[in-house]
């Protein structure tokens, strides 16, 4: 059988890849030993036509570029070190709208604590960005070294982005989620120093989260009740004729940052979080609805190459 890339999705290719390196330490980011710390270091690829709403302007797009490479190594702990940017624009794109992009790369850059070192320039038929973060951290956090009874957590609130994506108004606090998003980095840190046992960042949704560090025996279950959501949220929802655990569950885009802790070393935290769940031993991903019912949840959210 000849498959191709859009049978298998971008996942199944990152697998790939990883198996046929002996180098490549995987998680959020590439980990590398370094002078008795780690070097923490990741690349992200965003395309206009992929990856920024018709509504973002060019400087959004610039911060976004930085953020979904920043929120990486929230993700692991790390400390920043520096972002390299790399840019491919069409050769007829107004001078003034790629300097806006620039000026969004340089205030992310400036918001995060990351100074710019260099990168690349290119021609491309629509703007595609790729950043790449480094980071340093001593022990950084792992995507799956949590153990039974452990707490599942997030940094915020979920699926404001998703619902963003459906607003035409962008005066309201999903449109702003979605248009720019900010990454955890000092929630990262914290979480570490706070003994949490895994981390990874919300992309693709919470579900898909969730199935991406989940290790055989062990399962988790969320419950709705304690996911905050508003009834603000719920009724927007479903003007737009949309499910709204389907914006919780499956779009992604928040950037905020999900992970496990043990419960004696929840009060350590000093930053707002929500308590979403717990570790188990079920195997499973499950959901308690708020009339109680158990369901598992489908592993499913934004992915590369799949149609749709």
């Amino acid at each position: 059988m000849n498959l191709k890339v859009s049978d298998v999705g971008e996942k199944e290719l990152v697998r790939y890849i990883i198996s046929a390196s002996n180098d490549i330490v995987a998680d959020d980011t590439a980990i590398s030993k370094l002078d008795g710390t780690n070097l923490i270091s990741t690349c992200d690829m965003l395309i206009q036509s992929r990856h920024f709403p018709e509504n973002m302007s060019y400087f959004e797009m610039g911060f976004k570029s930085v953020t979904v490479n920043v929120s990486d190594l929230a993700a692991m702990g790390a400390s920043p070190l520096g972002f390299l940017l790399s840019i491919a624009i069409p050769k007829d794109l107004p001078i003034d709208d790629f300097k806006q992009i620039i000026d969004g790369v340089l205030g992310a850059c400036s918001f995060y604590s990351i100074p710019l070192i260099g990168g690349d320039t290119n021609e491309a038929s629509e703007i595609i960005i790729s950043g790449t973060a480094l980071g340093l951290c001593d022990k950084p956090l792992l995507k799956n070294s949590y153990s039974i009874g452990d707490l599942v957590v997030i940094t915020g609130d979920i699926g404001h982005a998703a619902l963003g994506f459906n607003l035409k108004t962008q005066d309201n606090i999903y449109s702003k989620k979605s248009l720019k998003p900010i990454a955890r980095l000092k929630e990262g840190i914290m979480i570490k120093e706070a003994n949490a046992t895994s981390a990874t960042d919300i992309t693709d949704g919470l579900a898909s989260e969730l199935y991406e560090i989940k290790k055989d025996g062990f399962g988790f279950m969320i419950y709705e009740e304690m996911l905050n959501i508003s009834d603000e949220f719920k009724r927007m929802a479903r003007q737009l004729n949309l499910d709204y655990l389907d914006l919780i569950l499956h779009v992604g885009e928040d950037f905020e940052l999900l992970f496990t802790i043990a419960k004696e070393d929840l009060e350590k935290l000093d930053m707002d979080y929500i308590v979403i769940g717990e570790v188990n031993s079920s195997d499973k991903v499950e959901l308690t609805l708020q009339n109680d019912i158990v369901i598992e949840i489908e592993n499913r959210g934004y992915e590369h190459y799949v149609s749709e």
